[in-house]
């Protein structure tokens, strides 16, 4: 897990280590071209990604801000019959994101790489992503990646979880993430962040 405020490095990192990987920048598979315009960093130039032998190729990328367009490139291959699954379009952001982890492209093995997958995910859903995350990494092969602003997702069990914050990249513990800090004092007094609004 990767955890950090806006424009700490997270979804950078999370997007160069994916198409390092091969994945398709706007999330797919390692098989997926859909394209809409090109915006993404060029450090994925910079990385070297190593497999174990006879390690899986396989592997998918989501990322939030291009969900919609990867929704509508599923759907539109699925017409032409590649694939059997639910119209995307027919649901909402949450609903199609975690029926999109049902599909048979996220049970294993492979590297599963995820970019704010809570946004549009209720905080039931954002469990439901948890569960289904739980169960992916513990599958033999499997590897998951996700930068999250979650500390639901970030609650994963065993997850190593780094923070990205002014002192760079570092391991923690999930009670000392400051996201955690910061929804449990927002919690306790609401009106103690309110109050500064205006």
């Amino acid at each position: 897990m990767l955890v950090g405020a806006n424009g700490s490095g997270k979804s950078t990192i999370v997007e160069a280590v994916a198409m390092a990987y091969g994945l398709a920048p706007e999330g797919g598979s390692t098989g997926a071209r859909h394209r809409t315009y090109e915006s993404e960093s060029l450090l994925y130039r910079e990385l070297d990604v190593i497999r174990g032998a006879g390690a899986s190729t396989w592997g998918y990328f989501v990322r939030a801000e291009t969900m919609h367009g990867l929704m509508g490139y599923l759907d539109e291959t699925a017409r032409e019959g590649y694939t059997p699954d639910p119209t995307f379009a027919v649901l909402s952001h949450g609903e199609s994101f975690l029926a999109l982890l049902a599909t048979s492209r996220f049970r294993g093995p492979g590297f599963f790489v995820m970019d704010e997958p809570e946004a549009g995910l209720a905080f039931e859903a954002q469990l439901a992503l948890v569960g289904e995350l739980s169960r992916l990494s513990r599958r033999t092969g499997c590897q998951v990646l996700v930068a999250t602003h979650s500390p639901i997702v970030a609650a994963l069990p065993g997850a190593r979880i780094l923070q990205l914050d002014e002192h760079g990249m570092h391991p923690v513990a999930w009670q000392d993430l400051e996201a955690v800090g910061h929804y449990r004092r927002f919690l306790a007094s609401p009106q103690q962040y309110l109050r500064h609004l205006d």
